[in-house]
């Protein structure tokens, strides 16, 4: 009986693994004609970012040399079939702008980016919770009302209007903290530099995100202390402070981690405007850049990995979720 049970878990694993596998193939398949469509769409002359401004001195006839060259005159279909059938053998093109192979130029900056989305990820549910603790051991108090009226206005501020009053007052102003970029000229390989250089940057992703989380994580933890079980631990002399904080904050672990998991790619997506408010050499600028010179190789490939590790932390928060609560994947499967 027991094995037979176990057997039937092993292929509904295997079962709901494909299934995921299939949802992310078909995500970024789906993913990838929108964006090779679009950027298709946009006005702009994609020439520019090959030949610069020379471009302009031009006549058309070089003009539709060019394109014929690139192979911009083919119909989308085509255009497309060619892109997908290079991914397929691992080769994603040539940027027009920088004349270099596609995954050479992402090579040399994602490390920049990811250690900018760590950096904040880490720092912005460190305070997160503490806040989130805080404020919940203290609900309805001065403290709380203060915390939490600020933290709407600061959570609602823009970005890169954030980032620019920092950079106004600690940069020009004050003079302690760089302007912009990942490192001063010749101290590329200098620890202390880079991490000077990622305080601003750092600080603005962290204030754009904190209490949107902190706020989640105070609502989750004040909900769970209304249930009986918190009612019970303080009947039998346990203090509020620490029922908050190994039995409520055990509780709501599962929902936590699946937040978390939910957080990354929009953790993600807050250093695309950082960076480029920041001049940060990152996939965040590199991004805009391509976007705005219509590198199609470029922007199609940066499109797919924000696209990738998107679809990848969301099946993960649920996979986390299903985990740690069976509940879940029943509710799933029910409704399904």
């Amino acid at each position: 009986m027991d094995k037979t049970c176990k057997e039937k878990d092993w292929r509904r694993a295997i079962v709901s693994v494909g299934k995921r596998l299939f949802q992310l193939v078909a995500a970024l398949v789906v993913l990838s004609m929108l964006v090779f469509v679009i950027a298709r769409l946009c006005p702009g002359d994609p020439l520019k970012a090959w030949y610069g401004d020379g471009v302009e001195h031009m006549s058309q006839e070089q003009k539709e040399i060019a394109r014929e060259n690139l192979g911009l005159n083919d119909s989308l279909v085509t255009q497309y079939a060619r892109w997908a059938a290079g991914v397929f053998d691992g080769d994603w093109g040539i940027s027009y702008q920088y004349k270099q192979p596609v995954m050479t130029v992402i090579g040399k900056l994602w490390q920049n980016t990811l250690l900018l989305g760590v950096s904040a990820y880490v720092l912005t549910f460190g305070l997160a919770i503490l806040l989130g603790r805080f404020c919940a051991y203290r609900e309805g108090s001065l403290v709380d009302r203060i915390i939490c009226r600020v933290g709407v206005i600061s959570g609602n501020i823009p970005a890169f209007f954030l980032a620019m009053v920092m950079i106004l007052v600690f940069a020009v102003k004050l003079q302690i903290l760089p302007v912009g970029g990942a490192y001063s000229y010749g101290n590329q390989d200098s620890f202390s530099d880079r991490l000077v250089h990622l305080i601003l940057p750092v600080s603005v992703l962290a204030l754009e995100h904190l209490w949107y989380y902190a706020y989640t994580i105070r609502n989750r933890l004040i909900e769970e202390t209304r249930q009986e079980y918190v009612l019970l631990c303080k009947a039998k002399g346990l203090k509020g402070r620490r029922i908050l904080n190994r039995n409520c904050m055990r509780n709501v672990l599962p929902s936590l981690l699946t937040l978390m998991a939910l957080s990354v790619p929009h953790i993600l997506g807050g250093t695309y405007v950082v960076e480029t408010v920041f001049a940060y050499p990152g996939l965040g600028k590199l991004s805009f850049e391509s976007a705005m010179y219509q590198d199609y190789n470029m922007l199609m490939a940066l499109c797919m990995i924000t696209g990738f590790v998107a679809v990848v932390f969301q099946m993960t928060a649920q996979f986390i979720g299903e985990w740690l609560d069976p509940r879940m994947a029943y509710e799933r499967r029910v409704a399904i």
